[in-house]
């Protein structure tokens, strides 16, 4: 069974986070995380606009960073409005939901993260995500508010569960490795890179994007990763020894 998160990256405005909390009671998600929210969870607006949806104010979760958010997530899309930079594709609400609630082997949770109200994510954290959503406007103006994206996504999921039809006979699939067990195999691969001179500190982080995406088209399981993990340990001692 697959538990989605409503992931807000740093929500400023109360009345946003309220109404994403009522949003969460609409569509029930498994939780709603807050990555260092600008606002009190129990400001009078907050609960003004969350109506029934004030209990998921309380049960919020709370982190320092997105890394920390997702990092028990198998899957994880970012909805993002930028059309300046088209390094990697933008699909559409269906898209990457679709692929966001594919039934896959491993963790049970997936993510789906929103960012500030003023001007989203930050490239860092669009480079946690496998996807990157991005919902269609009018050309002319193409910011959307924070809680209509959330309804727009959370519908379209809704929508989404209903369709699904159980396949009994699927085949079993592979458990994908969680995003926190990527991402630390990515810091030790980064620090090997650095230390045989692969990788120079001023390019380092551009070419480790371009890693990160290709292991996320992977989506390597559990087992991939810890090999990956006990490869660049072993050239680590490897090294390590022939310099003694």
């Amino acid at each position: 069974m697959t538990c989605l998160a409503v992931v807000l990256v740093e929500t400023a405005g109360p009345l946003n986070l309220g109404s994403v909390a009522r949003l969460c009671a609409n569509y029930e998600p498994s939780c709603l995380r807050l990555v260092n929210p600008r606002c009190e969870l129990d400001d009078p607006l907050a609960h003004l606009m969350a109506v029934h949806g004030r209990p998921w104010l309380g049960k919020a979760e709370t982190y320092g960073d997105l890394a920390a958010a997702v990092a028990d997530c198998r899957r994880v899309v970012a909805c993002s409005g930028r059309i300046e930079n088209q390094e990697r594709p933008h699909h559409s609400p269906k898209e990457a939901l679709e692929w966001l609630l594919e039934p896959q082997g491993g963790p049970s949770q997936v993510a789906l993260v929103f960012g500030r109200e003023d001007h989203g994510l930050h490239n860092n954290e669009l480079l946690l995500a496998g996807r990157l959503l991005r919902i269609p406007t009018a050309p002319t103006y193409c910011s959307l508010n924070l809680s209509h994206a959330v309804a727009i996504c959370l519908a379209e999921i809704q929508q989404l569960h209903q369709a699904q039809a159980p396949n009994p006979q699927a085949s079993p699939l592979a458990p994908l490795a969680a995003q926190g067990q990527l991402e630390q195999s990515l810091q030790d691969a980064e620090a090997l890179l650095l230390e045989v001179g692969f990788l120079y500190p001023h390019t380092a982080k551009a070419r480790m994007a371009k890693l990160r995406h290709l292991l996320l088209r992977a989506e390597p399981n559990g087992e991939e990763v810890a090999l990956l993990r006990g490869m660049v340990r072993q050239l680590r001692w490897a090294i390590g020894r022939d310099s003694g």
